[in-house]
């Protein structure tokens, strides 16, 4: 017979629900979003290890997963929290175009099908 008490290795799921039942809506959207931007500085080489993480086929997924969000969860989100997301995005777009050998046409960068072309 198997013991249903969790061993300290094992993460207490019911005490994981319980906490993510507590947080609002818009609480974890934003934590996603600032997830996706951090990861995307990353992958544009914008941290202080610069080119080490540097994968510009990586950053533009996760640019457009972020423009993404932001445009579908626009209505559900106050524009005190919009605001700075779409502005941080917007910055990611710009130096993501920067770090571009390639150049793409305008509205065809990562995100901006949700976005619209975003010039420097």
């Amino acid at each position: 017979m198997s013991d249903t008490t969790p061993s300290a290795d094992a993460p207490d799921y019911d005490a994981l629900t319980r906490d993510i039942a507590e947080v609002p809506a818009v609480e974890v959207i934003v934590t996603v979003a600032v997830n996706l931007m951090s990861a995307a500085a990353v992958k544009l080489g914008l941290t202080d290890e610069g080119d080490a993480h540097k994968d510009l086929d990586e950053a533009r997924k996760l640019i457009h997963a972020l423009a993404g969000l932001l445009d579908g969860s626009a209505t559900e989100i106050s524009s005190f929290h919009a605001a700075p997301l779409r502005d941080g995005l917007k910055s990611l777009q710009l130096a993501f175009r920067e770090a571009s050998l390639v150049r793409d046409e305008p509205g065809q960068g990562p995100g901006e099908k949700y976005t619209g072309a975003v010039y420097g």
